[in-house]
């Protein structure tokens, strides 16, 4: 643990308090961060729990920070990267965990500064199972993108892109992707209910399987078709299903949304960027 690590978080919603939970005691003690939140019950919460210092106001108490998180939504963020604005300091790391907005528009509204990474984590990161898109500004020295990472690295596993413009794919991809699995759970649940098990049941049958097969997933080396197909026997129960999954073009709608949520995340950041 770094003790002396000083940290501030720009909101404190449920990501917000995701990856404290991850620092707090670990990477840096709670007493060293600082949450600003127009919530008082949020920075209530944040400070029992942690031992956090919180306010309801951009300050400038910020500037003591060594790492600045933004953890806002799209729309909210350039009212307060504006505001913020005058106490960021050349030596501060700036990481956002918000869809849409660019780099260079956070850059922009901060007077230039460029030492910006943008991540994308997705809402596992709420039991530390998540995973995070990174991708970092010419500004970041080498010793700021070891510490985005372990920031990071609090919610769960990370992956550092070469582009910026690949965090719009990870935001369809993963970032909007435990959206896909809870809908096909609750179909599989509505599926159950139908062949006569209970609420209950089919709740349990369905996540059981999705942890299970994403476990298995993680622990062997053959591609995903593989796996798939040696649980599908040509003429038996799962070959049926496959085969009406892929009569119905599910494979291909599943492309398409994710496709869907790419694009609209580009437009956010057109939308929520601009002055």
């Amino acid at each position: 643990m770094r003790n002396n690590l000083k940290i501030s978080f720009v909101g404190g919603g449920n990501m917000a308090a995701a990856l404290i939970g991850g620092l707090a005691g670990k990477l840096t003690a709670g007493s060293n961060i600082h949450v600003v939140d127009i919530n008082p019950e949020a920075l209530q919460y944040l400070s029992r729990r942690y031992g956090t210092s919180t306010s309801q106001q951009i300050g400038s108490d910020l500037s003591a920070s060594d790492v600045i998180v933004l953890a806002l939504k799209p729309q909210q963020m350039r009212e307060a990267v504006l505001e913020l604005a005058p106490f960021v300091t050349p030596r501060q790391l700036i990481l956002s965990i918000a869809a849409g907005i660019c780099s260079t528009d956070l850059s922009r509204w901060l007077k230039g500064h460029r030492a910006i990474v943008r991540t994308m984590p997705n809402t596992p990161a709420l039991i530390g199972q998540g995973i995070t898109g990174l991708a970092a500004m010419d500004g970041v020295i080498p010793e700021q993108i070891t510490l985005a990472d372990s920031i990071m690295r609090a919610a769960g596993a990370t992956i550092w892109l070469e582009n910026e413009s690949q965090i719009d794919a990870i935001t369809a991809l993963s970032g909007s992707g435990p959206g896909y699995v809870f809908y096909f759970i609750e179909a599989m649940q509505q599926a159950a209910l139908e062949l006569g098990l209970n609420a209950e049941q089919g709740r349990q049958l369905a996540v059981a399987t999705f942890l299970g097969a994403s476990q298995l997933a993680t622990q062997v080396t053959e591609p995903i078709s593989e796996l798939r197909e040696r649980v599908t026997s040509k003429g038996g129960t799962t070959f049926a299903a496959l085969s009406s999954l892929e009569t119905s073009g599910v494979s291909l709608s599943i492309i398409n949304a994710i496709k869907s949520a790419a694009i609209r995340s580009k437009e956010l950041g057109e939308e929520y960027g601009i002055d």
